[in-house]
């Protein structure tokens, strides 16, 4: 059994605590950002790619997510402005060598994979956009 996060915006804590807690992304219904991004991301991970790469804070200081709901089916986490505003402020040369220096991370495939995670910074720096102009904060729904 795989873990789904969702991805979404909300104006604060309080109304991100009362996402629905059905599983399944077509039960889950849509919102002002139409489904939010679904994807096998983790929000840690998420918040690494940023600080590191586009930040150039190391690894080992990338700071926990802020949890607002642990529930026994599904937990949701913040993802602090720390992350978004950089992701969101970032140019294409920026965003390029974000890419290009996550790819390099062991756990990774290479260089192959940084044109992969260039446009996922691209899809995130758009969510982030779209999030801004709402006045929203970024969100993760996890669950099962």
């Amino acid at each position: 059994m795989g873990v789904t996060y969702k991805y979404f915006g909300a104006p604060d804590g309080a109304a991100a605590a009362r996402v629905p807690t059905s599983y399944s992304p077509e039960e889950l219904g849509g919102d002002e950002f139409g489904n939010g991004l679904f994807t096998k991301v983790k929000p840690e991970t998420m918040a690494a790619m940023v600080l590191t790469g586009i930040e150039g804070i190391p690894l080992s200081q990338v700071p926990p997510l802020e949890l607002v709901v642990l529930h026994p089916d599904y937990a949701v986490v913040k993802l602090p402005s720390s992350v978004v505003e950089p992701l969101r402020k970032a140019d294409e040369e920026t965003l390029g060598a974000a890419a290009f220096i996550w790819s390099t991370v062991p756990d990774r495939r290479g260089p192959r994979d940084a044109f992969v995670i260039y446009q996922m910074l691209h899809e995130w720096q758009d969510f982030a956009h779209r999030l801004n102009e709402a006045g929203h904060q970024l969100y993760c729904l996890v669950w099962p």
